[in-house]
């Protein structure tokens, strides 16, 4: 049945459906006729004239942002947008971005955008848009604000925690090329960094582990997955890296309201790190799918998790499309961990906690005294036969120049020595 309300708006269409019969319905319909109203009311009396595109545009926004932080409308041009977006390359500052508080917080700036350069930090709070509040605008249109053309500049107020003044920070958009996955030989371990989950990833992450590990041969002694600051993406492409270091059991599973919405997504055979320990790093800005690799591997004890807690974002977006209209992303469940972990507001706890910090050299004057330093000695065997000695920097003993600079990873590149040191001495 359809019932068309009139009192201003044009149509309103409702098809009633068998839960809507009697009481329930007749207060639907009641309200929507109030929504007319005020339509009618607004349409007619505000100081300016405002088109009816946008007034619908708006309830909507109004709607689904009322729901949680994750849903919204998407115009055409939003949407579009979305869809180059996970592509892997799009235009704008580079930064992935939530609503909380009525204040747009960063969630984590993107590897190599402007936003990055910037130094925008996951957990940063934007209270102003070439000095306009943000409080009062939707995310959507805090979003579009902060997009434009190529080149051109915005100026935006950051509140930092720790930080009493406002920061003020001058942008340029650009265009926002993401490469998903970046890997590199770290010491005897196979580094893979994982920026964002894209439609590529999949194919990025097992290009680059290749490159990686014919580079280190029969050298690798694990594997490092850095999902620091990467702020999830596709959830398939979450399941995929996944299922690429597991070789059996479930990954993750997605429930929705209704109990015949359960989702569950399975390992097939097949470990690209052929059982080699795994470490995987994160931290606050580690979201959604991030949340997902780490969750499945750490339950099923294929890697040890260490950094910081990380963001906590436990629920699944659907992108529905709506004919000639653009889309709604609407939270449709909650994602669950092989052990049957909800993550929301909670995150992954890592194995091993690792807070950010500054690897620096001790005051060499302060160092114990040692028997190599005293005068007239007994020399030392390798002396005796001519070999010099092996001096060492102890605070960067054979680091690279990445994990001077990068203490948790540092203590990956330990912690898979300590396990591969182990694994030789002790276990048969």
């Amino acid at each position: 049945m359809r019932r068309v309300v009139l009192g201003g708006i044009a149509a309103i269409a409702l098809f009633a459906t068998p839960g809507m019969a009697g009481a329930a319905g007749s207060e639907t319909y009641r309200q929507l006729n109030l929504f007319g109203d005020v339509f009618e009311r607004v349409r007619a009396d505000y100081v300016e004239e405002v088109s009816d595109n946008k007034l619908i545009e708006a309830a909507i926004n109004g709607m689904l942002s009322s729901l949680d932080p994750h849903s919204s409308y998407l115009n055409a041009q939003r949407f579009e947008d979305m869809q180059v977006q996970t592509k892997g390359e799009f235009g704008g500052l580079g930064i992935e971005v939530t609503m909380e508080n009525g204040l747009v917080k960063v969630v984590s700036p993107i590897d190599d955008t402007p936003a990055f350069r910037a130094g925008l930090q996951a957990g940063d709070y934007i209270t102003r848009l070439d000095g306009e509040q943000v409080m009062g605008l939707t995310l959507s249109e805090a979003v579009e604000r902060m997009r434009g053309p190529v080149g051109s500049d915005i100026s935006l107020t950051i509140r930092r925690k720790g930080v009493e003044a406002p920061i003020e920070v001058k942008i340029t958009r650009a265009v926002i090329k993401i490469r998903s996955v970046r890997g590199r030989v770290e010491e005897d371990a196979a580094y893979l960094r994982i920026t964002s989950f894209t439609e590529q990833t999949d194919r990025e992450l097992k290009r680059t582990f290749e490159k990686v590990s014919d580079e280190l041969g029969d050298r690798m002694t694990g594997v490092i997955i850095d999902l620091r600051n990467n702020p999830g993406g596709l959830l398939d492409q979450a399941v995929a890296v996944s299922d690429a270091f597991l070789d059996k059991g479930e990954i993750v599973s997605t429930r929705g309201r209704r109990p015949d919405s359960i989702q569950r997504f399975n390992a097939r055979p097949g470990d690209l790190a052929q059982g080699r320990p795994i470490i995987v790093i994160i931290n606050g800005g580690s979201a959604s799918a991030s949340e997902i690799v780490a969750g499945a591997l750490q339950d099923h004890r294929r890697a040890l998790i260490l950094g910081t807690r990380s963001f906590g974002k436990g629920s699944v977006q659907t992108i529905i499309p709506l004919s000639g209209h653009g889309a709604i992303r609407l939270t449709t469940a909650r994602y669950y961990t092989p052990s049957g972990r909800s993550i929301q507001a909670k995150g992954i706890e890592p194995d091993i906690v690792v807070e950010r910090a500054r690897i620096e050299k001790a005051d060499e004057q302060a160092q114990t005294r040692n028997e190599a330093s005293l005068r007239n000695r007994l020399p030392s065997e390798d002396e005796l036969n001519g070999k010099k000695g092996d001096a060492k920097d102890d605070a960067n003993n054979g680091r690279t120049e990445n994990a001077k600079k990068d203490y948790q990873l540092a203590r990956a590149v330990d912690l898979l020595h300590g396990i591969a040191l182990f694994n030789s001495r002790f276990v048969n």
